[in-house]
């Protein structure tokens, strides 16, 4: 199709609702003239066959160049061309596709779902114009020789990560539907530093890809909380509930003996919040660490971002809310260093940050990552001086937040070791 035959960004993605709404297996009764005329290049089906099966095909290229991750699967499940999904009701795919998000049906359905059919279209022209289909995701792999230096203590530069890393993660996110490799797949680095830079002061961060459990030696994690400062049950996978499962004291059969962390944040909520009442968004509860202390954890901040809706089970969280939050968290710092001080204990120096409200509060990971990112900048151009680090677990997340991490330097460059 010629460039000036390309169709219409619009007009793709009514047509790609269309089909999310019928299934695939209805392709035959639909009218999808722009679809068809789109499958109708060389190579696509043969002169006799009916045009839906290259209609399918071209569905199914387009979806695979998104690259992996929740947005491919997400958009695999919407359009029933997940395994096993072909033949199920519309209502059945939307509920499969939210719960890769984590989110609700509703919510899924008003925010998440146009995103991940716009993504779909974006492909479709992207293939229609002749150029190959690519996903969002950025960083190209370079030769192991150009990654650069790490750093001493063993942690990866940014150079590393917006180049050969790139490729580890992106690879480690593929769906799992992919063909496999020839050989076998680079283990992506679990740690980063990067360069930032902020009001003329320059820095670094380190940016951790794992789980938060597996944190080390950092003196506080700043957890997201909802605004009852109510933490989930300790067996979901959120970071709240990961910090409350590893702070927990066990017996060496692993039966509960206490919820330290719960414990400690219901005494908070006891001194400080009304009886029944929520406490303000952007609110911070200081608590021990419980168990994780053996881990070199000190202080857990609890930072309340999540308005409950009512009468669902989602939250709201405003991107302000998230700003206020670690702009406490800053000041929470300042003033138990002078406590610390008195009580000639070390101050603390280290905090790691993760994403606030891009969880079930429904920010997508670029917003929460300015909303942090503002209090962040704010700190370091005044003279802060933190061992800061930011938390992801997904490496499409990583990919996304190194490169706006790296940005606020100017450039992707590599901080040489000591």
């Amino acid at each position: 199709m010629s460039p000036t035959q390309l169709p219409d960004h619009g007009a793709v993605l009514a047509e790609v609702r269309e089909v999310r709404r019928a299934g695939i297996v209805r392709l035959r009764e639909l009218r999808l003239p722009v679809l068809t005329g789109m499958s109708a290049s060389p190579g696509e089906g043969s002169p006799g066959e009916p045009r839906f099966p290259a209609v399918e095909r071209l569905l199914r290229t387009a979806v695979a160049a998104i690259g992996g991750g929740t947005l491919q699967e997400a958009a695999e499940f919407s359009l029933g061309l997940a395994q096993g999904t072909r033949d199920w009701p519309p209502a059945d795919r939307r509920r499969r596709a939210a719960q890769v998000y984590g989110v609700s049906v509703e919510r899924f359905r008003k925010n998440q779902e146009l995103m991940v059919l716009g993504q779909v279209a974006e492909q479709l022209v992207r293939l229609a114009s002749g150029a190959p289909a690519k996903p969002p995701a950025t960083g190209a792999a370079v030769p192991a020789s150009d990654a650069g230096t790490a750093p001493a203590d063993g942690s990866a530069p940014a150079s590393a990560l917006t180049s050969a890393s790139a490729s580890a993660l992106t690879s480690a996110s593929a769906s799992a539907t992919s063909e496999p490799s020839a050989r076998p797949r680079p283990l992506a680095p679990s740690h980063h530093r990067i360069p930032v830079r902020a009001g003329g002061h320059g820095g670094h961060v380190t940016l951790h890809v794992h789980a938060v459990d597996l944190l080390r030696d950092i003196d506080v994690v700043v957890s997201p909380s909802n605004t009852h400062l109510a933490l989930p049950e300790p067996y979901k996978s959120s970071v709240a509930a990961s910090l409350r499962r590893a702070g927990a004291v066990r017996d060496p059969a692993g039966r509960l003996v206490e919820d330290s962390v719960r414990d400690e944040l219901r005494a908070w909520s006891d001194r400080f919040a009304a009886p029944g009442l929520s406490v303000a968004p952007g609110t911070v509860a200081p608590t021990g660490a419980g168990a994780l202390a053996w881990q070199g954890i000190r202080r857990i901040f609890h930072a309340a971002v999540a308005v409950p809706r009512p009468g669902t089970n989602d939250y709201d969280v405003q991107p302000a809310d998230v700003t206020r939050a670690v702009t406490r968290v800053f000041a929470l710092l300042a003033e138990e260093n002078g406590r610390s001080t008195d009580a000639g204990l070390p101050p603390l120096r280290s905090l790691c940050l993760p994403l606030l409200g891009a969880g079930r509060g429904g920010l997508t990971p670029a917003v929460s990552f300015a909303a942090v990112w503002a209090a962040v900048e704010a700190e370091l151009a005044r003279g802060g001086d933190w061992d800061l680090h930011f938390l992801v677990r997904r490496p499409e997340r990583a990919l996304l937040v190194a490169e706006l991490l790296a940005s606020t330097d100017g450039a992707p460059t590599e901080e040489p070791g000591p």
